[in-house]
This record gives structure tokens, sequence and C-alpha cells, in this order.
């Protein structure tokens, strides 16, 4: 299953669960029927001895009307406001538990391990650096991963995480939650949270009613019975709520675990962790757990009473599928101490979860991977998409590291890291470059022009083809500015954009990663369903795209028009095709609107434009740092995450 498949059977698990929901509903229906019959039937017999008792008639219309009115009414209700609240995505989640944003440039040494772990495995896989909390008052061992899009992403780890769990340990459990972010199950983990909040609110209008008065005495107020009755189907409403998660999220952990062994290369790291979790626990103490049960790495609560109320496989079983010589005891979960190690990737005799072959790797060992080079294989870009490799990870450690130290620290402090990407478009030519720092001191905020001068030695030896991974360290950094900073921001960079009076490719690229990414800053937000269900309607928006890259390559006609055909036919347009575009009318402006619309399209859609793009850039077989820049730009905004192109020496 690729990327693409991945995230249709996200959405086609949104159809079950809006299944799930109405058949919930129905019996939550039918029981308020049944218990208002009951229960005004009763209060409506006689009180005094002889008198008639009126006939109980089991169809009421009028009754099982304003049942269903009231009762999809607080379902309504309650759906609409939790989803409301979840609007922010995986950030919301995380505080609603009591999880900490942790502070970029943090110097406890188990949180700044999470950091680079979570760094290196963003770069590897291509995604945006998601927001990580710290759940402090946790003291089992679990982990999240949620949000409605890489965008708003957040990844949250208890402490109990950080303390007893050693860099293995972690990087499997963070590899496992980063499997949710590629495979699309985020969205639906939070509509899942809305779909249940609205179900059990219920138990809490029954509440309400018990406290109710009415007329005659207390013990025949029908309205305090009715809130007693709607206590129990409140439990009921939990009971399918229970059900909702467990039957959603059991496989998804085994799909979880496959894809951190295949990402880590490193079975006995997860392994480890959950043989850990087996001694220590991981149960989550927080009141808002049982509401966010199916998102945890493991299960959040007790031992459910049923089977079937189980939102994780079971411990061992999970074990087993990764290590199936494992001996059936639990390790010692001792707090992990001591600084970071090289350590050796272990595999295991056998696994239920096969190593798939990686070319230029052999066994645990890896070819030269470097920095990438100037150029890439055209192979070397579909296959990997949303399913990054252990050699992508080996590439981003190394990456992360060979920055300069005075890098890294401003990509982690929010102020720097706005100096950070002024450095990174500062020009190259002295005078410009003076008068743009000259102008960045009354522009930015005071002190970040001096600290970006002072940067850009630094930055500007910074390989191209390592400037964007750079950016995305800066991101989590630049979510911590206050709104009022963000526009000073990025009022600033618009300016320092244009000072030379053109738009460069990375300019380009550069700006459209931060609005994208950081779009929740500045009070925007884009639509993130689906708005293009076919191709018709993009049709000239394929050709913007196509003809930008075909032109990018190449400023030979004839090249540019065999770049443009090669790519087409993947499109599979039935008829009246994208055509190819003089440059004017594909230049960056049309370009931006272009992928914005594309960017609403249906994943089947966006594999094919991605496809149709590939074979553009690599209708000479190969794929220049030029057009590698911009063929990322355009995979950024269609949500679909390229590893870094690393060029694979020969074993």
């Amino acid at each position: 299953m690729d990327f693409f498949e991945h995230q249709d059977k996200a959405r086609k698990n949104t159809k079950v669960l809006v299944v799930y929901f109405v058949v919930a509903v129905a019996c939550i229906i039918t029981s308020v029927y049944l218990a208002s019959l009951l229960i005004f039937y009763g209060a409506l017999s006689p009180q005094q001895p002889g008198a008639p008792t009126p006939e109980l008639v089991l169809w009421d219309p009028t009754l099982f009307f304003y049942v269903v009115l009231g009762t999809l009414g607080v379902v309504a209700i309650g759906s609409l406001y939790k989803t409301a609240a979840l609007a922010k995505g995986g950030s919301a989640v995380a505080e609603a538990l009591g999880g900490r944003l942790l502070n970029s440039d943090t110097t406890h040494p188990g949180e700044r391990k999470l950091r680079n772990v979570i760094e290196e495995m963003a770069i590897a896989s291509g995604v945006p650096v998601p927001k990580i909390y710290v759940l402090d008052n946790e003291k089992g061992i679990n982990a999240f991963a949620a949000g409605h899009a890489p965008d708003d992403a957040a990844i949250g780890v208890t402490r109990g995480c950080l303390t007893l769990l050693n860099r293995d340990e972690l990087q499997g459990v963070i590899g496992h939650e980063f499997s949710h972010i590629l495979n699309g199950d985020m969205r639906l983990n939070l509509r899942i949270m809305g779909v249940i909040f609205g179900i059990v609110c219920l138990s809490v209008i029954g509440r309400v009613l018990i406290y109710s008065r009415g007329h005659g005495s207390r013990g025949r107020n029908p309205l305090m019975l009715l809130g007693l009755a709607l206590i129990v189907i409140g439990a009921i409403g939990v009971l399918f709520g229970r059900l909702i998660q467990a039957a959603l999220s059991r496989q998804r952990e085994f799909l979880g675990d496959a894809s951190a062994v295949q990402f880590t290369r490193n079975p006995a790291g997860l392994s480890g962790a959950l043989q850990k979790i087996g001694a220590a626990g991981s149960r989550v103490e927080s009141a808002h757990a049982g509401e966010a049960s199916h998102m945890f790495f493991e299960n959040g609560l007790g031992k459910p009473f049923l089977g079937a109320l189980a939102t994780h496989p079971p411990l061992a079983e999970r074990i087993r599928a990764i290590d199936p010589g494992w001996d059936g005891n639990f390790k010692a979960a001792v707090p992990a101490v001591g600084a970071e190690k090289p350590h050796e990737v272990v595999k295991p005799p056998s696994s239920r979860f096969p190593f798939p072959p990686i070319p230029g790797m052999s066994g645990a060992g890896v070819g030269g991977t470097g920095i990438a080079a100037d150029v890439v294989q055209m192979g070397a870009v579909l296959p990997y998409l949303g399913k990054p490799t252990p050699l992508h990870l080996r590439y981003a450690e190394e990456l992360r590291k060979s920055f300069p130290e005075k890098l890294q620290s401003a990509a982690h402090d929010p102020l720097d890291a706005t100096a950070l990407i002024y450095a990174l478009l500062l020009s190259r030519e002295d005078a410009l470059r003076t008068r743009q720092l000259s102008e960045l001191a009354t522009r930015a905020a005071p002190g970040v022009g001096e600290t970006g001068a002072a940067l850009w030695p630094a930055a500007a030896a910074v390989a191209s083809r390592a400037r964007l991974p750079l950016v995305n360290l800066s991101l989590p950094a630049l979510r911590q500015l206050r709104s009022d900073e963000f526009e000073q921001f990025s009022q600033a960079l618009q300016w320092l954009i244009e000072s030379d009076g053109q738009i460069k490719l990375f300019e380009f690229v550069l700006q459209k990663i931060v609005r994208r990414h950081l779009a929740s800053q500045s009070g925007d937000s884009r639509p993130t369903s689906i708005q293009y269900h076919t191709l018709k309607p993009l049709v000239r928006d394929c050709s913007v795209v196509l003809s930008a890259l075909a032109t990018a390559g190449s400023a030979n006609s004839g090249e540019v028009d065999k770049a443009f055909r090669t790519g087409v036919p993947h499109l599979q347009a039935k008829s009246d095709g994208p055509q190819l575009l003089p440059r004017e009318e594909c230049r960056l402006k049309q370009l931006d609107t272009a992928l914005d619309r594309l960017a609403l399209a249906a994943p089947q859609i966006k594999k094919k434009m991605l496809e149709a793009c590939v074979q553009v850039v690599g209708a000479d077989g190969v794929i220049k740092e030029q057009e590698a820049e911009l063929l990322r730009a355009i995979a950024e905004t269609l949500d679909c995450p390229i590893p870094p192109f690393v060029e694979i020496a020969e074993s």
C-alpha cells in the first residue's frame, strides 16, 4: 500500500465512522424514547386507588418527534462544540491532556534527546517538525500524535517515556507516531473525539434534569426520572464510543509498529519500549484520557472488561510480531541515564514485518550517504514518498549534526529563528546585503538584524540542498512567535524577498513553506477538505505546474516540449488535457495559485499529478538541484511528504 492508498483508506475509515455513529445515535434515540414512554406513562398513572389506568401506547409519534429532535440536537451541539475546540489541531489535544509545549531551546538532556529524535525523523520523512509536548504528570510510558494534517501536528510523550526509555526505544516509539502522521490517521482520530463527546453529552443533560423541580412530590417528578434514565443511556453512549475507538484503532497499531520497524530498521528498540511498558505500565491519569485513548501508543486506560472494547492489541502479541524470539519476560523499567551513544542496529532472526530491500544497503550497513549530490536518479523519488527508509534517517541525523552550532542554536530560539531565515535570504553582493541589513534594522525586531548579519557567513556556507531542512528545523521556534511578532516577521520577510527586484525560486519555496505551515500564527486557516474529485476543473492548473517545471529545467524549446509531453500522459486525462504554456503564463504568481487549488484535490489526483511532475523534471533521467527544489515545493503544497533526495553510493 503506497502513501496515497493510505490516505484513501483513512478517508474510507471516516465513512465507517459515520456508519458507527448513525447506529449509535439510532440506538440512543430508541433507548431515550422507550425510557420517556415508560417514565411519562408512570407519571400519568392514577395516584388514587380505583382510578382508571391509562393505556400504554408503544407508538407515540409526538413523543418520538420530540425525542429525536432533542437527542439529535444534544449530540450535534456536543459534537460541533468539541470539533470547534479541536480546530487548532494537535496542540488542543496535548493541552487538554495536561501537556507542556517543549521549549525549542531546552537544555534538559532528556528533552533535547526527544527533540533531536523528532527533528531527525521529520527531516527524513519530509514533513514539518511537529509541535512537541511533554506530559509532566504522567509516570507511565506512552505517547501520541494528533492533528488534522502535518501542518498542525503535535507529538506528546509522557514523563515516563523520557525517563525510562533509551534513545533506541524512544526512536521506536516516535517512529510509530510518525507513521500515524504519514498514514493520515490523525484527522480520523480527531473526528472520533468529536463524535464520542456528542454521544456522551446526554449524561450531562441527565445530571441537570435530576436537580429539576416539578409539580407534586419529588419522587414522581418525571424530569428527575428521565435524568436518571439519561445518565444510564449516557453510559450506553460511552460503550458505543469505546466500540468506535476500538474498531478503528486496533489494526492501525500493527501498521504503526510495522512502519516504525521499517523506518528505523531496529526492531529491538520498539520491542524494548513495549517490554518496558509491560513492567512500568502505560496508564494516563488525565481526566481526558478516555476521549483520546485511541490515539495513544499503548492502552492509556485500565484493562477493558470486554476484549471488544480494547483500543490496542494485546501487548505480548505486539512484541512477538516484532520479535518472535521474545522470552515472555518484561524488561525492568529503570531510568535511562547518560549521554547518547552510537548504537548498532540489530535485526532479530525473523519478523512478521519483512524488511524491503533498499538499493545500496547491505544488511544493517549503509552505503555512503554524505550530503546529497547535485543530481539524483528519477527512480529515487516516488518509491519513498511517505515511506522513508533507515537510509533517509541516517542522512537526516548526519545532516542535523553537520549544521554549525550557532545555526542550530538560532533555529531553536523564536527571534533568532527569524534572523536565521533572513540570513538565508541575504544577498551575496556586499552592497545589496549592506542595504538589506540596514533596512532590516528598522523593519525587524530590535537586535534581529544584527543577529542575521552575524549568522550570514555560516548560513551562506550551507549547501543549497540543506537550506530547506534548516528552515524546517526553525518552524517549531517560529510557531512560538506572538501574533504581533509574526506579523512583523512576515512583512519583513516579504520586503527582503522583493528587495533585489526579483523573486528567486528558493525565495518562492521558502515563503510558500512559511506561509503554509505557520498560517495559524496570522489567524488564517486553509481549507483541508477535498473540493475536487475529478481532474477536469484542474486541467488549467496542471498546465501551469507542468509548464513551470518544464521551463525550469531547460531554456531549449525542444527539450521543454519533450519534458512536458513526457509528464502529461501520467495524469491520465481523458480529453482536453493540459497544454504547454508560454513562460509568461506559468511564472511564480500563477504557479502559487495553481498549487493552492491542486492542494484541494483527492489523493489519487495528487498522486497522478506528482507522478507527472517527477516525469517532467526527470525527462533527461536525472533531477537537477533547481528542479528538485521546485518539486519539493509542489509536494509540500500537496501534503505529499518527500524524503531527502539522497544519492546512494554502491556498496
